[in-house]
């Protein structure tokens, strides 16, 4: 490998990482350590010729399986190492070098995001003890939407609450939406245009961007809000929390894990939240799937429909995400819905298209139409990227430096 940056997105109980070359299409060193903390702790890695292993590492903490980690990247040092963030608040808008100063921010916005940033700031306290030596940066989900209007961002709700103590939209999914957003400018005739992206995977969110900056997206302060996810509920009525406490005696703490851990997609079908068990189990009559499909496949026409109004033009729409590059069914469902946008689907085209293939599925005709794409997402490549460029960018800044 040429430079590999090493990518490390860290979670409550396991640290994803991938090894990613300048090239980025060449094979990565990847892996995943899960059930970290239990004796059933293990570490997943698969090289850059596909070939896996499985190391047990019982009662291991994240630093001990970063440890394991490195020393399985001995051949392939990195150069520096980016770690998704979920929340940056309105602070970072961009990919951040790691200091000090930089990881007592992150920390003030635990509030935003009580699920996810304490454990990112596990896996960067940890890697900067282990790592010393290398550079290391924060990307944000968050910042590639900070390009919102005010109009598209604030809540209804007084001032202060904003100002004080900002309770606003921020959107997450930004690794993915960014990428896909810079590959239609790459691979479609209507470059940097008005896009309607739909990240579809266990969270699903869409974001509708103009001229690769993100002007709208469905979710909110927190991941909850927006579209039906696997076990998130997505949008509901505000005032079903105060219903749920007071006719059920449900806790804040048990609305809060109904909504978002026994919702959406499973909540739907008493059944699962893979949509491709629940296809199959459509096909087999069961009612319950066939009925979470159709909300979730609705909901999501629903939400692109109207962040179309957030665009002067709607150039596309394209899929991403495992349901979204995988799934012919709930791409030509949810386009169903949208005939008001003049899609116009090639069925046979989107049939033969899955498998985290890319590809253009829309009806070809003498009428210019929105173009529909199926965008294979690449989140890891994008922060490895983000690095990348930061590294490179404060290497040259330093050389001027002394030169001068």
């Amino acid at each position: 490998m040429k430079a590999p940056i090493l990518v490390i997105n860290c979670g409550s109980s396991s640290i994803k990482f991938a090894l990613i070359d300048q090239a980025p299409d060449t094979p990565r060193l990847s892996g995943i350590a899960e059930r970290l903390g239990s004796h059933e702790a293990r570490l997943k890695l698969t090289d850059e010729h596909g070939s896996a292993r499985d190391i047990s590492l019982p009662r291991a903490t994240h630093a001990l399986a970063l440890k394991t980690i490195l020393e399985h990247l001995e051949v392939h040092r990195p150069i520096g190492i980016g770690h998704r963030v979920v929340h940056g608040g309105e602070r970072f808008t961009a990919a951040t070098l790691l200091d000090d100063a930089v990881v007592r921010t992150i920390r003030q916005t635990i509030s935003l995001a009580p699920l996810h940033n304490p454990a990112n700031l596990d896996g960067i306290v940890a890697t900067r003890r282990l790592f010393e030596a290398l550079p290391q940066v924060a990307v944000f989900d968050t910042a590639f939407h900070q390009t919102l209007p005010p109009h598209a961002y604030r809540y209804a709700i007084p001032e202060e609450l904003y100002s004080r103590h900002g309770i606003r939209r921020y959107g997450f999914h930004g690794s993915s939406h960014a990428y896909v957003a810079s590959r239609l400018a790459e691979v479609s005739s209507r470059g940097e245009g008005g896009w309607l992206i739909a990240h579809l995977g266990n969270g699903c969110s869409a974001t509708a961007v103009w001229a690769g900056r993100s002007l709208d997206t469905s979710m909110g302060m927190t991941p909850l809000e927006g579209l039906v996810m696997g076990t998130r509920s997505g949008d509901v009525d505000p005032g079903l929390h105060l219903h749920l406490a007071r006719q059920l005696g449900m806790s804040l703490e048990g609305i809060d894990q109904l909504l978002n851990q026994k919702s959406g997609l499973l909540g739907l079908s008493e059944l699962t939240n893979d949509m491709r068990e629940l296809e199959q189990a459509a096909s087999e009559g069961h009612a319950g799937a066939s009925l979470a499909i159709e909300v979730f496949c609705y909901r999501l026409a629903k939400t692109l429909a109207g962040l179309a109004c957030a665009l002067p033009r709607v150039d596309g729409i394209a899929f991403t995400g495992g349901i979204g590059e995988n799934s012919p069914l709930v791409r030509a469902r949810t386009l169903g819905h949208l005939e008001a946008l003049g899609v116009r689907l090639d069925s046979d085209a989107n049939e033969g298209l899955g498998r985290g293939v890319e590809g253009q599925i829309h009806a070809q005709g003498a009428t210019p139409t929105p173009e529909i794409r199926v965008i294979p997402t690449d989140e890891e490549g994008y922060i490895a990227s983000q690095t990348r460029a930061l590294i490179a960018s404060l290497a040259s800044t330093h050389q001027t430096e002394e030169v001068l």
